[in-house]
């Protein structure tokens, strides 16, 4: 909080500087503690997917933002704050040097220590120690929105490389350049070569890389900081993909790949699930792993037919089960027991899942806790037409008093009784019902999963009508959390009718309102074109 306080902002318009270099100053002492590796991966995970959940939307807003009344200063908040300006950071560190970095930073503190200062004025610090234009970088990557589109080309003479260009484009709006640095790899079959790119144009030439053999493949964007979206290797087989050493060239390929799909570009759905589905027991690294399931359920319940989910449930299913007793680790074994439980939906599956439950006699290696099993009991009941006693029974073994008001409030969420949902479902629209938001948040989670959604749909116009109360009455991250709860998992052009029905009928709905609306209806938006 210390760039928070000796040198304050002007105004909440750069409420997200102290939070950034508060955690930049954090990173710092993480890298040192954890080791380059395991830093860049963490990094890689925790900040681009989330960066581009937003910023890939027609709801995205910029780093700095503009704000007229400080009642609106909590809106502000959200993952461009918390994720793409750490990247943007990053990557003003790489433009600038390290040291040359510091030097600007330790020039703004001193010169405003004790006062206020706004982040034109600490570019304008940075400035007297680079030769780079900062005012043009600034521009794109803090007061614009958006992210490129990496395109390459390359041509061999033989089997060397004759020429290689990489170029870039906005993925939306006008067209504009990024300056980043990142870099790509030259796989052979024995080793890896590396090429730095400093995309500093629309176009470059990498020098450096012509002459090389040519390679087997090409993985772009190779140490994961490069942001945008970058070519897909549709030809890079899983045994290739799997067996790369690197746990951070694996986890920029799985985002690149997930990224491209969600844009039409490179995999399918169906291609994708069926790639990720092999590395389920290949994939070694926790963090990965969980990445790589996380996506796995996202495809499967969002970005697939229902007819090609059920036929492809069992396989899964047992692909996932098999990954969980093939893998070693206890840690990796939990995370694909947590997946299995995700999407089970066979009858067999069924049966296993309520063994365990039961008896509480979780799989070899795996380690369950009272959360686990409630979570379980939850599953169980979402899955069941009709009145079951799991939940009462879960109730009963709960010893901890917060944790049994929580499945008390969630139980007629789950209700197989339609005419129950209804009513605990109108129970939110009173605000003191909201009191507690991520119990809130769970409730429509289950109250608009995909297995219930033909009973839900109607709930979707009466949340929308919610809104702006919600973002009166709740916490500052409530009305974004409200709006993926209630919008995540559709894929029907009826919800996305609605949405659009709503925009048309608030034209003056609050603009980071609107923006947050937009943010969470971006998979159903895209399912129109990517699904069906």
């Amino acid at each position: 909080m210390w760039f928070g306080d000796m040198v304050t902002m002007r105004w909440f318009n750069d409420v997200w500087m102290k939070e950034v270099f508060a955690n930049f100053m954090a990173d710092k002492v993480t890298e040192k503690l954890m080791g380059e590796e395991t830093f860049n991966l963490k990094f890689v995970q925790d900040h681009y997917p989330a960066a581009y959940a937003v910023d890939r939307t027609a709801g995205a807003n910029p780093i700095r933002q503009q704000l007229d009344n400080l009642l609106d200063a909590g809106s502000m908040y959200g993952n461009i704050i918390y994720h793409k300006a750490p990247i943007m950071m990053r990557q003003l560190e790489q433009l600038m040097g390290a040291d040359n970095f510091q030097a600007g930073v330790r020039e703004y503190l001193k010169k405003y220590a004790y006062g206020n200062a706004s982040w034109p004025e600490m570019v304008a610090c940075l400035g007297h120690h680079t030769r780079a234009d900062l005012d043009s970088w600034n521009n794109v990557w803090v007061n614009e929105t958006g992210r490129p589109v990496i395109n390459a080309e390359v041509q061999y003479a033989g089997d060397k490389i004759s020429s290689f260009s990489v170029s870039q484009h906005a993925e939306k709006g006008t067209n504009r350049i990024w300056p980043q640095l990142f870099e790509l790899a030259l796989v052979y079959a024995d080793h890896q070569e590396v090429v730095p790119v400093n995309l500093n144009t629309q176009v470059i030439n990498l020098k450096n890389a012509v002459g090389k053999a040519k390679p087997l493949y090409i993985i772009y964007n190779s140490n994961g900081l490069g942001y945008g979206l970058f070519p897909v290797n549709k030809d890079l087989r899983p045994d290739q993909l799997f067996a790369l050493k690197s746990p951070v060239q694996r986890a920029a390929i799985y985002i690149n790949a997930y990224e491209n799909m969600l844009n039409g570009t490179g995999y399918t759905p169906t291609g994708l699930l069926e790639l990720f589905e092999k590395g389920l027991c290949l994939e070694k690294e926790e963090t990965n792993l969980r990445m790589l399931t996380g996506y796995v359920a996202t495809l499967y319940w969002e970005f697939i037919t229902p007819a090609s989910r059920n036929a492809c449930a069992e396989i899964l299913e047992q692909l996932l089960w098999t990954a969980m007793q093939q893998q070693p680790a206890a840690n990796n074994k939990k995370v694909l027991f947590s997946a299995y439980q995700n999407i089970y939906q066979s009858q067999s599956a069924a049966k296993r899942i309520y063994e365990v439950w039961k008896d509480q006699l979780p799989p070899d290696g795996v380690k369950l806790t009272e959360e686990d099993y409630t979570g379980m009991a939850l599953g169980i009941t979402l899955r069941s037409d009709t009145l079951t006693p799991v939940l009462k029974q879960q109730e009963e073994r709960i010893k901890n008093a917060d944790r049994k008001k929580r499945l008390e409030f969630l139980m007629p969420a789950l209700s197989p009784d339609v005419s129950e949902r209804d009513a605990f479902f109108n129970t939110l629209k009173e605000r003191k019902n909201r009191a507690k938001e991520s119990w809130v948040l769970s409730a429509l989670g289950y109250l608009h999963h995909p297995l219930r959604q033909s009973t839900a749909l109607r709930y979707v116009p009466e949340s929308l009508n919610l809104l702006e109360e919600v973002q009166a009455t709740g916490d500052i991250f409530f009305p974004q959390s409200f709006i993926n709860a209630t919008l995540g998992s559709y894929q029907s052009a009826e919800v996305a009718g609605m949405v659009n029905a709503y925009i048309k009928a608030h034209p003056d709905l609050d603009p980071k309102l609107m923006n947050k609306l937009l943010q969470g209806a971006d998979h159903v938006m895209r399912a129109q074109s990517i699904v069906w």
